[in-house]
C-alpha cells in the first residue's frame, strides 16, 4: 500500500489545526489510512515527518499531504475552496496565449498530454519536496511506473509559448537532462542516465521519442524519462510553475491533473488552464483544458443505505456523512410501498474517481458517520461450518495426485499474454484481460493451469528427472452466457516431464485417477493446439468434455524453452463432482 512522508507544519497548516497524534490516529481512518511512523520530537516542527500508510489503493487523491489533510479537514467539518470554480468546463478557460501543440506522429507512442499553470506565490521547501512526492507517487502506483501517467514541473516565465510536444529522432536529439552537465542524446539517456535506466523500458522499443519544446525550441523534457536542467529544473523560491502530464489514457491523466490543482488550490495558489491541442481524438475531444470535471453521478437509496449497513440513519445523516466526504448530493422523495424512502444522487468531488456502484456511495456514508460509532453486533443465526463437496472432492483428488507420484504446485492467477495465449499456442478469444494493470505482466487471468506447470517446468532443467507435478486451482474465462460474462472453475493441471514420458504412461494415469474419483469416461480424439495431433485425446463424462491429455507439442515446449519431453493433462473438477 502506498505510503507517504507530510511535513507536520505543512500537514496541520493543511488542516487548519493542529492535533496530537494520538487524536490523529483516531482521526486518519476517514482518509482510509493509518498513522505508520510519528515524527522526531527532538527535530524543529519545520523539519518534523509525519509517515502515513495509505490502506487502500483506489483514491489516489489521498496520496499526498494535502489530499489527506483535506480529507480529515473536511471531516470535521472545515471548509475548503470551491473546486468547481478551478474547472475550466465551469468557466475556468481563460487560457490566453498558452498553447500546447501536440504532434500528429504521437498517436503511436505516447499520445496524450494535460497541462496547467499555477501562480500566486513563491514554492518554499517543504512544498517542493510535496509536489516531488505526488508526483512520483501518482506516476508510480497510479501510473503503472510512468508507463500510463508521467508528470513533469517546469518555470513557465522562462518558457515561450506555444509549445511543441513532438516526436523526435532519439540518435538525432540532445539535451541536457537534470543531474548532468553535458548534453546527451535522447537514446544515450535510456542507456547512461540514472532515470534512463530506471524507464527506459518504455521507450526503448519506439522509433521516435516524444520530447517537450517550447517556441525557442528550448527543451523542457523528454517525457516520461527524464526533465531538462535548464526549464525542468524547479528550485525554492520559484514562483510561476508550468505542472504536464502525458500518458495513454485521458481519464487518467485529467484525473491526475486533478488532484494536483486541487492539492496546490488548498495551499493558496491560483490555478490557470493550458490549452492542448491534439490532432486526434481524445475521447473528450481534441482540445482540453485542465482542470477539468468529468465524472459522472451515481444514485442510490436511503433506504439501500440503511439495509446494508445495518442502521436506521434518517435522511439528514446521511447528508451530512456525504458532505463530510467532500461530495455534492440531490436528495428528492421518493416513497416505496407507503414507507418515506429518498433517492440520494451523488456528484463526486473533481479529485475522485472510484464511484462505479452504490456500494461505494453506502461506504462513504459509513466513513463519514466514522467506522468506530456502528455498535458490534453479535451474528443472530445459528450457522456451522463446513467445508464445500468441491474442496472435499478437490483434496480427494489432491491425495490421489500424491500417490500416483506427483508433487504439488502453487501458482498466480494473474500473468501475461505470453504465458497464457502465445506460448500456449490459442487464440485467446475467451482470455479475460485486466482493463487497467499495473504490468504487462499481470495483465491477464489464467485460462486454464497448463501454463503455470510450463512455467515451472521451464526453470526446472537443473532438478533430476522424471519431473511430475500438479495443481488444483482456479482458472476462469470468457462466457456469454453467464450474467458476467466470465466464469470461474476449479481445475486439476498435471505434467511430467521425462525422456520416456508418452501418450500410454499418462492415459494409464488419467484411468486410475477418475476411476478413484468414482467416475465412468470414454475418450475421443481431440484437436487441442497445445498438444501433439494423434497424441491427445478429450475425457467425457455424461456426454460433456471434462479434461483434455497428451503429448505437448514441440512449438509449446520451444516457446517456454524446455528441452525435455512432455505429457499433461487439464480436468474440470466441477464437471467430475
Amino acid at each position: 500500500m502506498p505510503k507517504i512522508e507530510c511535513n507536520e507544519k505543512l500537514f496541520f497548516e493543511a488542516i487548519g489545526k493542529k492535533y496530537t497524534y494520538d487524536v490523529l490516529e483516531d482521526l486518519l481512518p476517514c482518509a482510509k489510512a493509518e498513522l505508520d511512523e510519528k515524527p522526531d520530537m527532538s527535530q524543529s516542527e519545520d523539519e518534523r515527518v509525519v509517515k502515513i500508510e495509505l490502506n487502500d489503493t483506489n483514491r489516489p487523491d489521498l496520496w499526498s499531504t494535502n489530499g489527506v489533510a483535506r480529507q480529515i479537514k473536511l471531516h470535521e467539518g472545515g471548509k475548503t475552496v470551491d473546486y468547481m470554480k478551478l474547472m475550466s468546463n465551469h468557466g475556468n478557460n481563460d487560457y490566453g496565449e498558452r498553447i500546447v501543440e501536440v504532434d500528429p506522429e504521437l498517436k503511436d507512442i505516447r499520445p496524450y498530454m494535460v497541462a496547467f499553470m499555477i501562480t500566486g506565490k513563491a514554492i518554499d521547501d517543504p512544498m517542493l519536496k510535496d509536489i516531488i512526492q505526488t508526483q512520483e507517487k501518482l506516476a508510480w502506483n497510479f501510473g503503472r511506473k510512468r508507463k500510463s501517467i508521467s508528470m513533469g514541473v517546469y518555470r513557465i516565465d522562462q518558457i515561450k509559448f506555444p509549445v511543441k510536444y513532438h516526436a523526435v529522432d532519439p540518435d538525432k536529439t540532445s539535451f541536457v537532462p537534470l543531474q548532468c552537465d553535458a548534453p546527451m542524446t535522447c537514446r544515450q539517456i535510456l542507456t547512461d542516465h540514472p532515470k534512463g535506466k530506471d524507464f527506459g523500458w518504455i521507450l526503448q522499443d519506439m522509433k521516435k521519442f516524444p520530447l517537450l519544446s517550447d517556441a525557442k525550441d528550448e527543451v523542457l523534457s523528454m517525457a516520461p524519462i527524464i526533465n531538462s536542467a535548464t526549464l525542468g529544473a524547479v528550485q525554492v523560491g520559484d514562483k510561476d510553475l508550468m505542472v504536464e502530464l502525458t500518458g495513454d489514457n485521458i481519464e487518467n491523466l485529467i484525473l491526475s491533473a486533478n488532484i494536483v490543482a486541487c492539492d496546490f488550490a488548498d495551499q493558496g495558489y491560483e490555478i490557470k488552464p493550458i490549452l492542448v491541442k491534439h490532432p486526434y481524438d481524445t475521447g473528450l475531444g481534441k482540445d482540453i483544458m485542465v482542470p477539468y470535471y468529468f465524472q459522472p453521478t451515481t444514485k442510490t437509496t436511503l433506504g439501500a443505505v440503511n439495509k446494508l449497513l445495518g442502521s436506521d440513519f434518517d435522511i439528514e445523516k446521511v447528508k451530512d456523512a456525504l458532505i463530510r466526504m467532500g461530495n455534492t448530493i440531490s436528495v428528492v422523495p421518493e416513497p416505496v410501498e407507503g414507507r418515506e424512502d429518498y433517492t440520494i444522487t451523488l456528484s463526486p468531488a473533481p479529485y475522485r474517481n472510484d464511484f462505479l456502484h452504490e456500494v461505494d456511495i453506502i461506504e462513504d456514508v459509513m466513513i463519514g458517520c466514522n467506522v468506530s460509532a456502528f455498535e458490534p453486533r453479535t451474528p443472530q443465526d445459528f450457522t456451522v461450518g463446513r467445508l464445500l463437496p468441491l474442496t472435499e472432492f478437490s483434496r480427494k483428488a489432491k491425495t490421489l495426485m500424491v500417490g500416483l507420484g506427483y508433487q504439488e504446485m502453487i501458482f498466480n492467477y494473474v500473468g501475461s499474454k505470453k504465458d497464457y495465449v502465445d506460448n500456449m499456442l490459442i487464440d485467446g478469444s475467451k482470455v479475460i484481460e485486466i482493463a487497467n494493470p499495473m504490468s504487462e505482466n499481470y495483465q491477464f487471468i489464467r485460462p486454464e493451469i497448463l501454463s503455470s506447470l510450463c512455467r515451472a517446468e521451464a526453470g526446472s532443467a537443473n532438478a533430476m528427472y522424471p519431473h511430475k507435478i500438479f495443481e488444483i486451482g482456479k482458472v476462469a474465462y470468457l462466457k456469454e452466457d453467464e450474467n458476467t460474462g466470465t466464469i470461474t472453475r476449479q481445475h486439476l493441471g498435471f505434467l511430467t516431464a521425462a525422456a520416456n514420458a508418452n501418450f500410454n504412461t499418462l492415459a494409464s494415469e488419467v484411468s486410475s485417477l477418475v476411476y478413484f474419483l468414482d467416475h465412468e469416461y470414454t475418450v475421443v480424439e481431440s484437436e487441442d493446439p497445445r498438444f501433439i495431433p494423434g497424441r491427445q485425446a478429450a475425457l467425457m463424462v455424461n456426454g460433456k468434455q471434462a479434461g483434455v491429455f497428451g503429448e505437448l507439442h514441440p512449438q509449446v515446449l520451444e516457446n517456454w524453452g524446455i528441452t525435455t519431453p512432455c505429457v499433461a493433462g487439464e480436468l474440470d473438477l466441477e464437471e467430475l463432482i
